[in-house]
């Protein structure tokens, strides 16, 4: 199994940043994609961003220019770093990974449990 935790939720005002943090546990796998989905109430779960173990990246064009994905491969970390936040990106934020079992051909999705992002004055 993949475990994911999520940390650096929080309230901030419009304007500010946040940086989240998702931590992998991963022994006996390989993660190909990490990234981020947000759910605001009363909407679907929505792509934030994705970035493939090998490859670019990929943003919702509602953050591209304000949010930027990194991951370290060494720490089995992904970070979201959320600047010029917007009440509108107030949502719950999860960490997804995509992963294979050693020795299997067949990829599964994983999903941390979410950290709470509020942007209100």
């Amino acid at each position: 199994q993949v475990q994911l935790v999520e940390s650096g939720g929080g309230l901030v005002e419009p304007g500010g940043s946040l940086r989240l943090s998702c931590a992998a546990s991963r022994s006996g796998f390989n993660i190909n994609k990490m990234g981020w989905y947000r759910q605001a109430p009363g909407k679907e779960r929505e792509l934030v961003a994705i970035i493939p173990s090998i490859g670019t990246t990929n943003y919702a064009d509602s953050v591209k220019g304000r949010f930027t994905i990194s991951r370290d491969n060494a720490k089995n970390t992904v970070y979201l770093q959320m600047n010029s936040l917007k009440p509108e990106d107030t949502a719950v934020y999860c960490c997804y990974a995509r992963a294979r079992k050693i020795g299997f051909m067949m990829e599964y999705d994983y999903w941390g449990q979410g950290t709470q992002v509020t942007v209100s004055s």
